[in-house]
């Protein structure tokens, strides 16, 4: 046994919580960078067609769920940023078991957040990708392509951040549950 561990040796503490520190700042900027892409590429997606001579125009803020996808990337994006922040101050002197589980809490809400509207705008792109003919939906988007590519783009960047927030949250919960009551 004493063989194997020789072979095998544990990496210092203090190693290992750099490395972690390092891959939760790595994951947070990507976290944010990826929904602050979404929001933007979803504000400013918009597309005006003429159809029989008269014009339409598709835009996020005529749905909804959209909105909600566009607030909720923007929303988390600044939180993230502020979690960012925190794990800077903090990481400097060492993160306690209180501290990861501080930011759980943050990273659970956030990837709830996302989570949810990722879900909204993926349904309002599955209808207008297809429609649904039982309620009379028509699908939009052999009409208006680019609005759709662009909104496809927007939801997987936020589909990225909502993997990262999924990691980051994993990784906290696991160095929180060493709080002692």
């Amino acid at each position: 046994m004493e063989n194997i561990e020789a072979k095998f040796p544990q990496n210092p503490p203090l190693k290992t919580h750099k490395i972690i520190l390092a891959v939760q700042v790595c994951l947070r900027i990507v976290a944010m960078a990826t929904a602050l892409a979404a929001t933007w590429v979803m504000v400013t997606n918009k597309q005006t067609v003429l159809v029989f001579s008269m014009s339409f125009e598709a835009r996020y803020s005529f749905s909804s769920a959209l909105k909600f996808f566009a607030f909720a990337n923007a929303f988390a994006c600044g939180f993230t940023f502020l979690s960012l922040l925190y794990l800077i101050l903090f990481g400097r002197h060492g993160l306690t078991p209180f501290n990861y589980f501080v930011l759980f809490l943050h990273d659970l809400f956030m990837m709830s957040l996302v989570l949810s509207g990722v879900a909204a705008a993926t349904t309002i792109g599955y209808i207008g990708q297809y429609g649904n003919m039982h309620a009379g939906w028509l699908k939009i988007c052999d009409r208006v392509t680019e609005y759709c590519h662009k909104s496809t783009i927007s939801v997987a960047l936020s589909y990225v951040s909502l993997i990262c927030l999924l990691v980051l949250t994993i990784i906290s919960a696991s160095k929180s549950r060493q709080i002692k009551v």
